[in-house]
């Protein structure tokens, strides 16, 4: 087979544009500087609006101000979600 054989056919082309849009929503998706507003945050952490804000208030977690709004990037929801984390006291062997 050569490369002329390999030449782009119909379904080739489908696979090549659904795969251009994959690669494209990933690019999209991966881009960090993105920010949330307490209610969006307040969604993807769990909880309440009110408790963000007032978290933000009391300085209870990380965030940002864009302007006089604060904002949380993905950054300080990970570290959110990571401070809460608890391990276990101890192992049991099994």
């Amino acid at each position: 087979m050569t490369r002329t054989d390999l030449a782009l056919t119909r379904i080739d082309v489908k696979v090549l544009e659904r795969l251009a849009i994959a690669v494209e929503s990933l690019a999209e998706a991966s881009s960090e500087p993105r920010c949330y507003p307490p209610a969006k945050a307040a969604e993807l952490l769990g909880k309440t609006e009110n408790w963000v804000v007032e978290a933000i208030q009391d300085r209870r977690i990380p965030f940002t101000y864009i302007g006089r709004t604060p904002m949380l990037t993905a950054k300080h929801i990970r570290a959110i979600q990571e401070s809460g984390e608890v391990q276990p006291r101890t192992l049991r062997a099994a």
